[in-house]
């Protein structure tokens, strides 16, 4: 910028300017956290006014703003602007609250211009009080269409994240001083929010196919297929639910906080969107498969609801409610295959993952000291129960073990559904040594992510799933002929 315009303060909106968020969205699920009833009033005070939805919504937050996300490199910019003497203020159609908590996060903020309750600072409106508070003109930096009224009026424009529309009318009626692009791959931000990694686990609903001996029919496969993908969009559609609830306490965490809703690289309305969007689709798929599938996938989806909103916070009924979570994902699958599973599987599948949520856990546990923290944000857990984790932890993994040899000895010898049984016991060790590793790697610090991600890509873990699925494979089809 040349010396002409130097004198002129650099005024700057917030929501997707200066933070990479929406206050209003911000505030209105702060408003749902403390007390969801709230949610009615807010018609009636929209019939008021749109600034006096806002005030709401801000008395009602607790206005955490320390941890809300800002764009880095515009953030650079201001400061540098601020260093070399131009004034900065802050001009947002957020209400006052909002912005006054915002001046106090950044120093360079010498004034505060916001919605007051009755009026609402947007578009036209701001323009024209910017315009008499700064006759000899401004500079203006802001990222949507509501603020071409104001680069119109202003001495010169700064495009924060502005789309290409936007971009586009802004250097129509003022010529950019400075361009902040875009920064996010809308695939890569969805492939991380919809978790679709995760759909891996959603594979179970394979195992009972597979056990009842219909591996050759390609009809069960269909079937089996079709509740895959229901249960994966649906669990992707409650995986953003999650991550919008938990939004205080993930950006907080010391890994959560880069998820693309905690960093703002996707909006909360995006979110929104995106799940609502992914439900509606898991369950039109669940209800071409049937009412029984149906309702099976309306259990998960209140069970991880009520996991997020509720019973995660609460120390080892949150283990129990996840493993139950992945024998459910067992139980939608013998409905899908139409099949008689031995009731031993079920019981397998509630020691074996609630072995390794614990792991999970038990990591998350350890890093509390690490960081110098007492209490893990958003989880009931402490740093003085490190022992207890790792201790409930083992046993359940012991007791998976235990339930496989007792199937093995008083049901699948018996049964005779397996062509040559005997190939089974290499299952309890191989079993043995990948839950082991697991434990291993947790107690050290180690795992990074979700036991059942991290299985996914480990090589030892692939290697050892590759020998029990070789195992189960034998004991069915005999090979051999042993």
């Amino acid at each position: 910028m040349n010396s002409d315009v130097s004198i002129w303060p650099l005024v700057i909106d917030l929501d997707g300017t200066l933070i990479k968020t929406d206050s209003l969205d911000e505030t209105f699920l702060d408003t749902l956290r403390a007390n969801p009833l709230d949610i009615f009033k807010i018609p009636l005070k929209l019939i008021v006014g749109r600034a006096a939805l806002k005030a709401f919504l801000a008395g009602k937050s607790d206005l955490d703003v320390e941890t809300w996300p800002v764009r880095g490199d515009f953030l650079d910019f201001v400061s540098k602007q601020f260093e070399g003497g131009r004034t900065v203020v802050l001009a947002t159609a957020a209400d006052r609250k909002i912005a006054e908590a915002i001046a106090a996060r950044f120093p360079f903020i010498s004034e505060v211009i916001a919605s007051d309750g009755t009026h609402n600072l947007k578009g036209r409106a701001k323009a024209r009080l910017l315009c008499e508070r700064f006759p000899e003109g401004f500079i203006y930096a802001g990222d949507s269409p509501s603020d071409i009224a104001v680069w119109r009026q202003s001495k010169g424009s700064v495009l924060v994240d502005a789309s290409d529309r936007v971009f586009r009318k802004a250097r129509r009626v003022s010529e950019p001083l400075a361009v902040f692009a875009r920064q996010r791959s809308i695939m890569s931000v969805l492939r991380r929010s919809l978790r679709l990694h995760q759909w891996a686990k959603n594979a179970l609903v394979f195992v009972p196919l597979v056990l009842a001996g219909k591996a050759l029919e390609s009809a069960a496969w269909t079937m089996a297929m079709l509740g895959f993908i229901a249960l994966g969009l649906a669990a992707s559609a409650t995986y953003i639910v999650n991550d919008l609830w938990d939004l205080p306490s993930d950006r907080r965490h010391w890994s959560k906080r880069y998820r693309p809703l905690a960093s703002g690289d996707l909006s909360i309305r995006e979110g929104l969107l995106w799940s609502a969007g992914c439900l509606t689709g898991g369950f039109a798929v669940a209800a071409f498969i049937g009412k029984a599938a149906t309702l099976m996938l309306a259990l998960y989806v209140a069970g991880t609801l009520s996991y997020s909103f509720a019973w995660k916070r609460v120390p080892i009924l949150d283990v129990f409610v996840l493993a139950s979570l992945f024998t459910l994902r067992l139980g939608f699958g013998i409905l899908l295959a139409d099949a008689e599973i031995s009731h031993w599987l079920l019981v397998f599948s509630m020691f074996v993952f609630g072995s390794l949520s614990m792991a999970k856990r038990h990591t998350e546990v350890l890093r509390l000291a690490e960081r110098g923290l007492d209490s893990m944000p958003g989880r009931g857990y402490i740093q003085a129960d490190a022992p207890l984790t790792l201790g409930v932890g083992l046993a359940a993994m012991l007791g998976a073990i235990l339930i496989m040899v007792l199937y093995l000895i008083e049901d699948a010898f018996p049964r005779g559904f397996y062509a040559n049984p005997a190939f089974l016991w290499a299952v309890p060790p191989i079993l043995f040594l990948f839950l082991s590793r697991i434990w291993l790697i947790s107690q050290r610090g180690q795992l990074h992510d979700d036991p059942v991600a991290f299985a996914l890509k480990d090589r030892l873990s692939l290697l050892l799933g590759g020998m029990m699925a070789v195992a189960f494979a034998a004991a069915l089809f005999n090979p051999a002929g042993l």
